[in-house]
């Protein structure tokens, strides 16, 4: 199951919601809830651009899916009052797509490359006299006569998005003036944006079901307004279609989302590391094959949120469930793996 499958999955999800996400976007910067830090750096960078009628520094914002990188790209090309092209890194495979984006730029667009870490290299690489002198360099004809043609660019900004800045190349990462780091959210962070879409939504909401919602919602806005939606189509059907505390903790235990935000295969995959493997340590093939997963799902997918939680270790010999896992589980009498194990 990939992240967008499921429902606690903060990537993107497809469909009629991709058009409820934009409606509930923030359109301006002073309606962007959390990443204090960040909003405030971006503010004065966007007013100083602004002043000197320039565009603003290439950014790069890195962080897990659902956090609002798309959505600040949004705000730096309103803020900015001029077009934003988005484009996916993975898309981005012939090196003319890149030159034809770029030599359509007017001044001062925006173009936001989601997914960067993963785009081709010969693609990258025309990136950086784009990204550092304003030009391209086109190669015109073949063989012997082929000749080099040097197009000068729009002043553009360059936005990119990624979850593995590990994988960023040092070249590329360089050239980014701004970087920003976003983190997950608070709970109070989420009740105010999940009341904010419910507000948008047109969906009555009691406060104390808006901290039930933000409670479950793995720190995730996207994950926020997935499950907000889902509770009011519960509300709609079973109730009054407005959302107290009742009907909001009755929807989501029905979704099968747990007061930590854990789902169904969150909870089995800690199981079969507590009761099949007596606690771990248990290597990532074997505990792929035992719940028929691919090592990939497992670490991409349901790994960082259960390590970010205390719920799950890694170590050297394998994964192993920690107390707190086994308590998650209605274990917390099973003592854990031996000390000598966890790092054998």
């Amino acid at each position: 199951m990939s992240e967008e499958e499921r429902l606690v999955g903060a990537a993107a999800a497809r469909g009629d919601e991709d058009e409820t996400d934009r409606s509930l976007r923030p359109r301006q910067l002073d309606e962007f809830v959390g990443q204090e830090v960040v909003r405030e750096q971006l503010s004065i960078a966007l007013a100083a651009a602004r002043e000197r009628g320039e565009p603003i520094d290439h950014v790069l914002l890195a962080g897990p899916p659902g956090l609002g990188k798309s959505t600040l790209a949004h705000i730096v090309a309103t803020e900015m009052d001029t077009r934003l092209i988005t484009v996916s890194g993975p898309g981005l495979d012939r090196k003319g797509d890149l030159v034809a984006i770029l030599a359509d730029l007017a001044d001062r667009d925006v173009v936001f490359i989601d997914e960067v870490h993963r785009l081709n290299r010969s693609v990258e690489e025309t990136l950086y006299p784009a990204m550092e002198d304003g030009v391209v360099d086109i190669i015109m004809g073949q063989g012997p006569g082929a000749r080099s043609l040097r197009l000068d660019l729009a002043p553009f900004t360059l936005i990119g998005a990624t979850t593995r800045a590990s994988l960023l190349t040092k070249p590329l990462r360089d050239r980014f003036g701004i970087v920003f780091r976003l983190d997950h959210y608070s709970p109070a962070e989420l009740v105010r944006i999940a009341q904010r879409s419910a507000g948008i939504l047109g969906i009555q909401m009691q406060d104390d079901a808006a901290a039930e919602l933000a409670q479950r919602a793995r720190g995730t806005p996207r994950l926020a307004n997935r499950l907000l939606r889902r509770v009011r189509d519960f509300a709609q059907v079973r109730g009054d279609g407005a959302i107290d505390h009742a009907t909001a903790v009755a929807a989501l235990d029905l979704l099968g989302v747990d007061a930590e935000g854990l789902d169904r295969l969150d909870r089995e995959l800690l199981r079969m590391i507590a009761e099949t493997f007596e606690g771990g340590p248990v290597g990532l093939s074997t505990l792929a094959d035992a719940i028929g997963e691919d090592r990939g799902t497992i670490e991409d997918v349901y790994e960082p949120y259960l390590l970010q939680k205390g719920l799950l270790q890694r170590t050297p010999r394998g994964r192993v469930i920690t107390r707190l896992g086994r308590a998650h589980l209605g274990h917390p009498d099973t003592p854990p793996a031996d000390d000598h194990r966890l790092f054998g």
